[in-house]
């Protein structure tokens, strides 16, 4: 028998308010394969005349499985209970498509669609090749550090690796797997953090030379991420309704990511960001633009006003000028301007606290990862140091 417990849960829809849950079924093929599929099952209201309490609905579910009654259902699904197969023969595929159907496509868990795409690609061009047809009771962690270390060429093997945990893990929170299944995810043990691309920004004059090829938008998209060290995505995604110029400052509320626009990346993602001497340059777009309704986007799309513009035009133009001042490197783009920001911003005062909240950073360790000291600044801050040995010598040598 299949061992499996799945939660009941609640559920308000255009049928009405009622308990239901999923579970897997297996159903053999002329062939003699088993094709499994997961099922949804409703139980019986859960509001208004005979409401069932979740006691009772999780005491029918039990009876549901055990197939010794089948409640009528409010939608086509039907419940054919079989024989089940034991828990270590389900295959990490379906675990994984339950996962993307359930978490990553649901709209109502609001994934960023940076995060679902990622999630999607992960999936698709990595993990499911090699992991789709396996059992999870025959996925060893010996096996899975292996196929990380074949499999990729940067530091993005964490990703694949936290990914698979998830999927089981959330298997063990819906109750198709039990508590007591060891995930073989948690063992594998990556070592020292590792990178491919150079750690590194443009110096200042390098900057200057890339953003005088630029025009607006291009030029001013750029000047925003690399004044505030705001995302491109939330640059995108401003309205006028989010920038005052009277204060001159900006109001992250949403951003905009491929088409997909919705709240920023995090909690503190939500920030009011000072604009500095960029306030008279967004007065100027805005008048020779004619933005004057607050919904208005501040840079929308040449063809279509109503829909903001897309960030691979703007990387595709840095990137032309940057290449054409023979400023360019591996990894180069905006994100570097944005890494720029929090490094130089250390660098004229700023504390590592002050840095990581303006960057919206969910921790100072973020920050620290986002810093870079470059040589120039090395060399400033060496000289300072032996400028000042020589003022104590001098005065030791005077005494």
């Amino acid at each position: 028998m299949r061992v499996q417990h799945p939660q009941v849960l609640q559920r308000t829809d255009r049928k009405g308010t009622y308990w239901f849950f999923r579970f897997w079924q297996d159903e053999p093929l002329p062939d003699g394969s088993v094709k499994t599929t997961r099922k949804f099952q409703t139980i019986g209201p859960s509001y208004g005349q005979n409401a069932l309490t979740q006691v009772e609905a999780e005491a029918r579910r039990d009876r549901v499985l055990a197939g010794l009654i089948t409640s009528p259902p409010l939608t086509q699904a039907e419940v054919q209970p079989q024989e089940m197969a034991p828990v270590g023969t389900i295959l990490f595929g379906e675990l994984a498509e339950m996962w993307r159907q359930d978490y990553v496509e649901n709209p109502k868990i609001r994934l960023a669609e940076a995060t679902r795409i990622k999630y999607r690609t992960r999936l698709r061009h990595h993990i499911l090749p090699r992991w789709r047809d396996v059992p999870i009771s025959q996925m060893r962690s010996r096996e899975i550090l292996d196929w990380l270390h074949a499999e990729c060429t940067s530091w993005y093997m964490v990703d694949l690796r936290n990914i698979m945990s998830t999927i089981i893990t959330k298997a063990q929170e819906w109750e198709v797997l039990p508590d007591t299944f060891a995930n073989p995810t948690r063992r594998v043990k990556l070592g020292r953090r590792w990178v491919v691309r150079p750690e590194q920004i443009l110096s200042r004059e390098e900057t200057m030379q890339v953003l005088a090829g630029l025009a607006d938008p291009h030029l001013l998209i750029c000047e925003t991420c690399l004044s505030t060290g705001a995302r491109i995505s939330e640059v995108l995604g401003l309205a006028l309704k989010h920038v005052n110029l009277q204060k001159g400052t900006l109001h992250i509320q949403q951003r905009h990511c491929r088409g997909d626009i919705d709240v920023p990346k995090t909690k503190n993602s939500r920030r009011v960001l000072t604009l500095g001497t960029l306030g008279a340059r967004y007065e100027d777009w805005v008048t020779k633009k004619n933005i004057s309704q607050p919904d208005q986007w501040l840079f929308p799309q040449d063809d279509d006003p109503l829909k903001p513009m897309w960030d691979s035009g703007v990387r595709k133009a840095l990137k032309i000028v940057a290449r054409a001042a023979g400023c360019d490197f591996s990894g180069f783009g905006l994100h570097s301007l944005r890494r720029a920001n929090i490094t130089w911003r250390q660098e004229v005062g700023a504390s590592a606290i002050e840095a990581s909240k303006i960057a919206g950073h969910g921790s100072v360790s973020m920050t620290n990862d986002y810093t870079y000291v470059q040589l120039k600044r090395q060399e400033e801050l060496t000289r300072a140091i032996q400028q000042r040995l020589k003022k104590t010598a001098r005065r030791k040598r005077l005494a």
